[in-house]
């Protein structure tokens, strides 16, 4: 028996002492012109998965989540913040997108691989050592209209994201960024580099108010 504990003790420092070589060697290419090893984008996509899964337990959908203008709403702040590097209906992703390792996901798929408090706790905390930023000072109300314009995506086709688009214009006004109950216009917007200003081909567009407020349901 001690023998066997020897020998255990033993691998495990082989092992500590190999990782520790390996992270101070530098064999691993952190350039983001070279895929991970299968091994290490396994681990970090089971980690992501589980990880969302686990911290958005509990988190449901404000009752108006599929009204029509709560999508229309939507579509700003997804055009002004997340079309550019994840593409819409129509609109290719933006030269960013095609630096970014992994590349920032196709989310005409979203709705049907996160539930909608999954989507609202990535919009609201962002992912790690993935380039997804977090929109927490965009307020909770803002980024529910954005998982509402989400579960609506699927399908969407070129047209009626156009139609989306033009309809969200006409509502005019500013984002809601950081506490709902601030008044449109005194709240700063929020800079993540290159994200530009909402717009559709050939067309700019102004940013919108979000007028309503609203808070995270738990159970």
């Amino acid at each position: 028996m001690r023998t066997v504990i020897l020998t255990l003790l033993t691998a495990l420092g082989v092992a500590i002492l190999g990782g520790f070589a390996f992270i101070y060697s530098g064999v691993y290419d952190v350039g983001a012109t070279r895929p991970h090893w299968p091994l290490t984008y396994w681990a970090m996509e089971t980690v992501r998965m589980h990880s969302v899964k686990a911290h958005a337990a509990g988190i449901v959908p404000p009752p108006w989540i599929a009204e029509e203008t709560k999508v229309v709403e939507g579509t700003a702040h997804f055009a002004a913040h997340c079309a550019s590097c994840h593409g819409a209906p129509g609109v290719p992703p933006g030269d960013i997108a095609d630096g970014l390792y992994p590349r920032p996901a196709d989310l005409k798929n979203s709705a049907a691989r996160y539930t909608p408090g999954e989507l609202f706790w990535i919009l609201k905390n962002g992912i790690k050592m993935s380039g997804m930023p977090s929109w927490s000072d965009h307020g909770d109300y803002e980024l529910w209209v954005t998982v509402a314009f989400l579960e609506k995506l699927p399908g969407m086709t070129e047209q009626a994201y156009g139609k989306l688009v033009i309809e969200s214009m006409g509502r005019g006004g500013r984002h809601n960024s950081g506490d709902p109950d601030e008044m449109p216009g005194s709240m700063p917007g929020m800079d993540h580099g290159s994200m530009p200003g909402m717009v559709m081909p050939g067309t700019a567009m102004p940013a919108m108010t979000v007028p309503e407020k609203s808070n995270v349901h738990k159970h």
